[in-house]
């Protein structure tokens, strides 16, 4: 079914271009009169060499981090549709990959109060809904994939930060130069992950306001109530057997700070968790449903993160810096800290090489073993 909805996609995309270019050999035709805007096709990929030096789990590989095509357009003038599809490479998750990551459509006519229904990203931390590529690292920040509906400690399908549901928005409060300094966005989703139906029938309301007194800086707060569940055989903390749903609680809140401009990038997030998880992922409707709970694993997570990105060579050459600590179980004994630094250069606005070198230190590896390095280059593509 996914590589049927992924076909459809890629043919709407090459009628799309080709839309465009009959479009533009007709002269007369005023695109505000129509109805239906003329899409636009936009993508990238990130192509990846990593080796890692754990030992006794060493690796050394190229790979297809992913290719993202995506067709945005406008309806009526004022509502906005994106449709987004997404291939993996050398997947492990092959049921994953590809599928749909983003359908949904937004009414735009009212810049304090926005509504957008459908797959999307869940307003969630600052770093969340940012492009990969502007991230600048080879991952976003463990605090961010653990409790934002990527890898999620809960045992959710790896989502990409989305869920199905509806998000209000808006940004008033405008200073002398017109620009606003207010950002508040609030959305009901499922809670299941990405392409997933609700279990529990219990909603999540996921939202945050932000404040940007000056141009490129904002500060911000975020916060979370809501469930994941399954159905299935699960065994309650006194040991007895059940068959049936099990719905997990999640309650977490974020605290961000963040300047950025062309060429200077300067964030830093905390996130706070409270909620048990799953022991297994759940990766593939077709599976049978684990819904065994993982208590030994605690009900507490948090972790933080820094980073900066500064310019060598204005518009050319960035050097970069991280530092990324998680507590899966809150507690400093299982803590995996990592140490990055690194070099991001530009070709052009389009084509970007990105180095790091990382330092890991995870306790919750055997004494002897919570150190290791890891070196990665990423090649980064849009289009």
């Amino acid at each position: 079914m996914r590589q049927q909805i992924l076909t459809v996609l890629l043919t709407v995309m090459a009628l799309t271009i080709s839309a465009q270019s009959e479009d533009k050999s007709k002269e007369g035709v005023k695109e505000k009169k129509e109805w239906l805007s003329t899409p636009k096709f936009s993508g990238y990929f990130i192509g990846t060499y990593t080796a890692s030096f754990q030992e006794g789990n060493e690796s050394n590989v190229f790979n297809i981090r992913f290719l993202r095509l995506m067709l945005k357009g406008k309806i009526l003038g004022e509502f906005e549709y994106t449709i987004q599809g997404q291939a993996n490479g050398n997947t492990q998750e092959l049921g994953s990959s590809p599928r749909i990551v983003d359908v949904n459509l937004e009414w735009q006519r009212y810049p304090f109060f926005r509504v957008k229904a459908g797959q999307q990203k869940i307003p969630f931390t600052l770093e969340n809904p940012m492009n990969p590529i502007d991230v600048g690292y080879y991952t976003l920040a463990q605090n961010v994939t653990s409790l934002s509906e990527f890898n999620d400690r809960s045992g959710s399908v790896s989502s990409n930060g989305r869920d199905i549901g509806v998000v209000f928005q808006g940004d008033f409060l405008a200073d002398g130069a017109g620009r606003n300094q207010l950002h508040y966005e609030v959305g009901v989703f499922n809670g299941q992950g990405i392409n997933q139906a609700d279990v529990d029938q219990r909603k999540d309301i996921i939202g945050g306001i932000t404040y940007s007194p000056l141009k490129g800086l904002r500060f911000g707060i975020f916060g979370w109530e809501g469930s994941y569940a399954r159905k299935g055989l699960w065994t309650d903390r006194e040991g007895v057997e059940h068959n049936g749903l099990k719905s997990l609680a999640r309650h977490r809140y974020a605290l961000s700070a963040e300047y950025k401009d062309e060429d200077w990038q300067l964030r830093t997030e905390y996130i706070h968790h409270t909620g048990y998880g799953f022991k297994n992922r759940y990766q593939s409707k077709n599976e049978a449903k684990d819904a065994e709970v993982d208590w030994a694993a605690g009900d507490k997570a948090d972790g933080i993160y820094a980073t900066v990105i500064a310019p060598i060579i204005p518009g050319k050459l960035r050097a970069k810096a991280r530092y990324d600590m998680y507590r899966p179980r809150g507690e400093w004994d299982t803590s995996c800290t990592r140490y990055d630094v690194g070099l991001n250069y530009l070709f052009h606005k389009n084509i970007e090489i990105q180095t790091q070198y990382t330092l890991v230190n995870d306790r919750s590896l055997e004494a002897d073993h919570h150190n290791y390095s890891v070196l990665n280059a990423q090649l980064c593509v849009r289009f």
